[in-house]
């Protein structure tokens, strides 16, 4: 069997193939280049599979900001919670764990308990604690993304819990002289702080991590001090989009999620 998942992010579009319970293609593009390369306009969005493959799929699974706004022909819509805790059950060896996914403009916490979704917290109103946030800071310091992130020590305080004010206050840093390597530390331990909240009711040893930020050391790092385990998942950008896959697979299959990688 072939499944394609497609998780419709605020920032990137990405697609994995499974078949027969192996992944065989994974792909991101821009969210303005999925809609204008791979869709075709009219009353209603049409994705061009066959931009990816030119074999049909036995089912079309969708999740993320735009799973409800496509007219995919025969796809399904797959709520995004379920998706991530999918993915991360077949990515990982743990069925009990905490997953922490943070995105372009959202986050969310999930708790699985014995394989199964127990609990979950979604922040999606503001975009201070999500991705936007550390590149819209990394911008406003003229330092690429990946470089900023790696800094964790002796971080300056900053205290605007809003986007749009953080920025001026970090401007008010650089006009004071602040050191550079404190401010981009200072930057990625406000985001921390940010998280803090939401992970509280989030008790448990093992921390799983998803999304695009999961690339950012300097969160890592501070994470591991609530945590007795953090384990950054395999592509961790892909993890939606491959609990797509995986629940088309289960449901065409009807023998529970593919262990096989």
């Amino acid at each position: 069997m072939r499944v394609l998942g497609l998780d419709c992010g605020s920032r990137y579009v990405k697609m994995v193939i499974l078949e027969d319970g192996h992944v065989t293609y994974k792909h991101q593009v821009s969210t303005v280049s999925f809609y204008k390369d791979y869709c075709v306009s009219g009353d209603t969005l049409t994705f061009k599979s066959y931009l990816i493959s030119e074999t049909p799929f036995d089912a079309i699974y969708t999740t993320g900001y735009g799973r409800n706004h496509m007219a995919f022909s025969g796809s399904t819509a797959v709520n995004e919670l379920k998706a991530h805790a999918w993915g991360a059950l077949y990515k990982s060896n743990h069925k009990d764990f905490i997953l922490l996914d943070i995105g372009g403009q959202d986050v969310k916490v999930i708790r699985v308990e014995k394989g199964l979704l127990t609990d979950l917290e979604l922040n999606e109103k503001c975009a201070a604690s999500c991705g936007r946030y550390l590149e819209n800071m990394a911008n406003v310091l003229d330092v690429p993304l990946d470089e900023m992130s790696s800094y964790h020590e002796n971080p300056v305080h900053l205290n605007a819990t809003c986007a749009v004010f953080s920025e001026s206050e970090l401007i008010g840093q650089l006009a004071r002289g602040a050191d550079m390597h404190s401010l981009y530390a200072g930057v990625n331990h406000s985001l921390y702080n940010r998280l803090k909240p939401m992970l509280a009711a989030f008790k448990g040893k093992t921390l799983l991590l998803s999304g695009g930020v999961s690339h950012n050391q300097a969160i890592i790092h501070y994470l591991k001090a609530d945590y007795d385990e953090v384990i950054v998942l395999d592509d961790p950008s892909f993890n939606g989009a491959l609990g797509c896959a995986i629940y088309g697979l289960k449901q065409l299959s009807k023998e529970g999620i593919p262990c096989s990688r």
